[in-house]
């Protein structure tokens, strides 16, 4: 984990990669969690039984927003700036899913920051590349430009 002292030392990060995240094992009680906060429940994330027979992955997958909201949480654990009072999701400006996540999947993600803008309230918005990799595969789940919001 990087750790900046404010937010004038972590713009030294623009342009940079930020360390490799840990890897999570995406679970199938996380992907029904998942289906009941956003009431997407389609047989294919939450059917085990149904997926196993009918589907082209023979298990179930996540939902590819499962990857994107995961983003947040696997960003910090990636650095931290001690300075910082309050941190948004401020959006996205693409996102891609290349491949399904199947159930039991291990993703880690890989960051750079690719802007940092003023913004506001003492903050800044910061332009992360990210890319979600699952273990074993050569296509990424996920790919996104994640904006975030990070306010002293």
């Amino acid at each position: 984990m990087l750790i900046f002292k404010n937010l004038e030392e972590f713009r030294s990060i623009k342009g940079k990669d930020l360390p490799t995240g840990e890897w999570y094992t995406v679970t199938q009680q996380m992907i029904n969690d998942f289906a009941n906060a956003t009431l997407d429940k389609q047989w294919i994330h939450v059917d085990e039984e149904r997926a196993a027979k009918e589907s082209p992955f023979k298990s179930t997958v996540a939902h590819g927003f499962m990857s994107v909201a995961m983003i947040s949480r696997m960003l910090e654990e990636m650095f931290v700036v001690k300075s910082v009072k309050m941190g948004l999701n401020y959006g996205l400006n693409k996102v891609r899913f290349p491949s399904p996540v199947p159930v039991n999947s291990e993703l880690r993600m890989h960051t750079s920051v690719k802007d940092i803008e003023d913004i506001n309230n003492n903050g800044i918005k910061i332009t992360f590349s990210c890319t979600i990799e699952i273990k074993g595969q050569e296509k990424p789940a996920c790919v996104a430009e994640f904006l975030a919001a990070l306010f002293e």
